[in-house]
């Protein structure tokens, strides 16, 4: 991928972005509404049933509370699923070819997998909150915060997308690394809770998770409160982008296993 000229890739990324937003906007149903109607489903469900029992931060509902963990929860999961999907589907139906045979390099390859990946967990994360907005009373303490982590956590699970769907040679592979790695590490990262109301050594090993990270940063943003500070937070995250992306694109200049 590398023999093509930089000038191929100023055109070439644009089209295969957009080739990626029209895959998962033309089944919109499934790949956005779908998941909207889960978290809201998870915030009428937890919210009843512990808006009285739990109170995480002071002055602040527990729904309120659960919405933005629920909302950066959705934008994680549909951004690593945009972009590994799209690679495994493609690699399986053999028309992955086709986007081999164009001059991209593996910048491009990945400038569009993951920007398509940050586009669709975006387009989620709105919707969850557009949604429930007539059910939650929420601020906005300092929205910067809020459009930094959205970012960065979706574009960190795009390029984790990509690892994971050129990893994989088939579906139960995909799905297994989505089950064991991803799941876990989203639903031990604080979007129902505090982890301040954990033992300390399920605390210590939520410091371990950055997954934490993004959702207590994401947190922070609507209620100028957070269990870790801010700036650690976005260190972390920051960090942790910038070593997936480095593995990503290794793999795409390689043509770890898209090409002989």
């Amino acid at each position: 991928m590398d023999a093509f000229p930089m000038a191929d890739d100023l055109y070439g990324w644009r089209t295969l972005f957009y080739k990626e937003v029209l895959r998962f906007w033309k089944v919109a149903f499934q790949t956005v509404a779908a998941p909207v109607l889960t978290s809201v489903l998870y915030l009428l469900i937890f919210g009843h049933v512990l808006e009285d029992h739990v109170t995480v931060f002071e002055q602040v509902p527990y729904t309120a509370f659960l919405l933005p963990g629920l909302m950066m929860m959705s934008v994680l999961q549909n951004a690593f699923a945009n972009s590994s999907s799209s690679l495994i589907q493609s690699k399986i139906m053999g028309n992955l070819v086709f986007v081999l045979l164009a001059p991209l390099s593996h910048r491009a390859w990945f400038v569009a997998y993951v920007g398509s990946s940050v586009v669709r967990g975006l387009a989620v994360g709105l919707g969850v909150f557009v949604i429930t907005g007539a059910m939650v009373s929420i601020t906005f303490v300092h929205p910067l915060w809020i459009v930094a982590f959205a970012v960065m956590g979706a574009a960190m699970l795009g390029a984790m997308g990509v690892i994971a769907g050129l990893w994989a040679e088939k579906f139960d592979q995909l799905a297994a690394f989505q089950n064991f790695f991803i799941m876990p590490m989203t639903f031990l990262s604080g979007v129902f809770y505090s982890i301040h109301s954990l033992p300390t050594f399920w605390q210590q090993v939520s410091h371990l998770n950055p997954f934490f990270y993004m959702i207590d940063g994401f947190r922070y943003g609507f209620f100028g409160r957070s269990d870790a500070s801010p700036w650690l937070s976005l260190g972390v995250v920051a960090t942790s982008l910038v070593v997936v992306s480095a593995i990503a694109l290794h793999l795409l200049r390689t043509g770890y296993k898209i090409r002989g």
